[in-house]
């Protein structure tokens, strides 16, 4: 068993820190001796986001370097070849969604992802629901692009004859005696654009499956898995589970550690349906954080000791000069039109509560929409859109292309629709529940809205009954009246699960083209939030002819979508534009530093 002395664990100051000793309760109840042990090095990085290069805390270009720059492919290649080296055993683990972010995805599609990805030296990679959104075939060019890089997801399954006979259930590292199973998030359809050809499973249902073949079919005892399907699906999944010790995972882009800001224990352990401890560990998002979990098994496949916590990319991160020179050669096609300055704002246009509460980058994005489409038909009352759609903080100053492809690089068109106020109120209460009312699925977005709207609700109410009032104008939601609103077509459609899919609509503008010519008109952007999603006191029943009762407090969190029977809206004036994706969310997170040389005393104990 490898011993870690002061010594070596002093090589991870500075890097970023989160328990930087940790020891499984096993170790204190057994006197266990290092025959038979085995003892290996876990790196993983997920929802890098199309962030090859280094960007600012929001996610965008890092155009002010005084400010802090995170991330970076060419960082973290000098910290991966370096801690690799270090190591007499380790697996470095991608863990998804590479795709959507930054102009280096919206200019190039996966194709300098892939050149990247290879010359990082990946050992295993599984996909995220964001590697669909060019459809299944970029996809399978994409996989074809890898150089010897195994793609690995237990609950994907395809017929289509670029993925079928790529992406493997787990693969097995033979001079290791290690299996590493992958897995998928099972609302990708929902959220992405896979084509009837690839399905999605249970995901406890396809490790579980994996875990017993690979048991019954060789002598492989220790399991890992790189898990995109969010930080509390794998705390469901480690707990559902039987013989798998170590979960990496990604999607939800959650902060583990002691660094401010984190949202849990690097790793956290949660006891699986035999009993035995599983540790669960996952790196932020876009690469700002390398996770590194350093794990020692029995003969058994047990976890007896673990030691680790994030890498943090900042500007004092040693760079890969080669890669680094690679990536701003890839730049320059695109530098001149991403640094374009549309407007200016005098205030941040902030993303970062944009799945929990009122934002005011979602405000501005959806009064952009209203506005755009009220010159154009005067009956529109309100523009709703989805929050998991925008993507990342604009900060104060100068706005430029760049960040708003970066803030929302989706290419979503605007569409108009209209609903009945029954029906409206059932989507909305789906999205405050975030169970859809009519088809009793989840709703996997929170949603953002225009001005004309207010929607109070409170989430301590029971599903299907947290909506407590919606004012459309300057008059409660009238059940019997039809309402005409703007949306995205990716809503529309049935992504996020906020309505029942149509695609009975006109095109209109795409939300990029939109925004840009708001931020015209309105710069210098000064703006405040004012309360059109509240938090309130009390509960409410659905309106009847025009009345929806009083409401309480104010404040505002999370919430879903629900549907209704559509009214199609033709298309009037408008201008018409293509728009590509781009990704972000906003960052932010300072590693704390501090070496556990107790814990390490406790470790040598261990050996004697």
């Amino acid at each position: 068993m490898k011993l870690f002395t002061t010594t070596a664990l002093a090589v991870f100051a500075g890097l970023a820190v989160a328990d930087d000793v940790l020891y499984s309760r096993r170790l204190q109840k057994r006197g266990i001796d290092s025959a038979g042990n085995y003892n290996i090095s876990f790196f993983h990085v997920n929802d890098v986001h199309a962030h090859l290069d280094e960007f600012s805390s929001s996610g965008t270009d890092c155009t002010r370097p005084e400010r802090g720059c995170f991330g970076g492919y060419a960082r973290i290649k000098a910290t991966i070849d370096e801690q690799r080296a270090k190591h007499d055993d380790s697996l470095w683990l991608n863990v998804g969604d590479e795709f959507q972010g930054t102009l280096f995805y919206t200019y190039y599609g996966g194709e300098k992802i892939a050149e990247t990805l290879n010359q990082l030296g990946f050992d295993a990679m599984t996909l995220g629901n964001h590697e669909f959104d060019g459809g299944d075939d970029r996809l399978g060019d994409f996989i074809a692009n890898l150089t010897d890089i195994p793609i690995i997801s237990a609950n994907i399954h395809s017929t289509h004859p670029k993925l079928n006979k790529t992406i493997k259930p787990y693969h097995i590292f033979p001079d290791k005696g290690i299996a590493v199973i992958g897995v998928t998030t099972e609302t990708t359809p929902g959220i992405s654009k896979p084509s009837e050809l690839t399905t999605f499973s249970d995901s406890v249902e396809a490790v579980q499956n994996a875990i017993d073949e690979i048991k019954a079919t060789t002598n492989i005892t220790r399991i890992a898995a790189i898990t995109h399907i969010g930080y509390d699906k794998d705390q469901e999944l480690a707990a559902a589970v039987s013989g798998l010790q170590l979960i990496m995972g990604g999607h939800s882009h959650t902060l583990l550690g002691d660094m401010e800001g984190a949202e849990g224990k690097y790793p956290t352990i949660v006891q699986n349906k035999d009993g035995d401890e599983v540790f669960i560990v996952t790196a932020y998002r876009w690469g700002e954080y390398v996770g590194y979990i350093d794990v020692t098994y029995d003969v058994n496949g047990k976890i007896l000791a673990y030691h680790g916590a994030p890498y943090h990319m900042t500007n004092t991160t040693k760079v890969d000069e080669k890669l680094q020179a690679q990536i701003d050669e890839w730049r320059k096609p695109f530098e001149e039109f991403a640094a374009e300055v549309l407007g200016t704002t005098n205030v941040v246009l902030d993303q970062t509560t944009c799945q929990q509460k009122e934002c005011l980058l979602g405000d501005f994005m959806a009064d952009a929409m209203y506005d755009y489409r009220k010159n154009a038909s005067a009956n529109v009352a309100f523009a709703i859109i989805n929050a998991g759609g925008v993507r990342a903080t604009i900060d104060e100053g100068d706005i430029t292309r760049g960040e708003v492809l970066t803030s929302f690089p989706f290419g979503n068109a605007i569409v108009e629709i209209k609903l009945g106020g029954e029906a409206l109120w059932n989507v909305l209460e789906g999205i405050v529940s975030k169970v859809n009312v009519e088809n009793g699925r989840p709703v996997t977005s929170f949603l953002q809205v225009s001005k004309g709207i207010k929607i109070e609700y409170n989430p301590n109410n029971a599903n299907g009954t947290k909506l407590v009032a919606v004012t459309i104008g300057d008059s409660p939601l009238d059940k019997a009246a039809e309402y005409e609103f703007v949306t995205l077509d990716f809503l529309a459609t049935g992504g996020d699960n906020f309505f029942t899919p149509t695609k009975d609509f006109a095109i209109l503008d795409t939300q990029d083209e939109v925004l840009t010519q708001y931020i015209e008109a309105q710069t210098p952007v000064d703006i405040a939030l004012d309360g059109r999603i509240a938090i309130v006191n009390g509960t409410a029943t659905p309106p009847t002819n025009g009345t929806t009762p009083p409401s309480t407090s104010a404040v505002s969190p999370p919430a879903s979508t629900s549907t209704g029977g559509y009214t199609v809206v033709p298309r009037s004036a408008g201008f018409s534009s293509d728009a590509t994706p781009v990704v972000a969310r906003q960052v932010g997170a300072f590693a704390a530093v501090g070496v556990a040389l107790v814990a390490a005393l406790v470790m040598l104990w261990a050996q004697l």
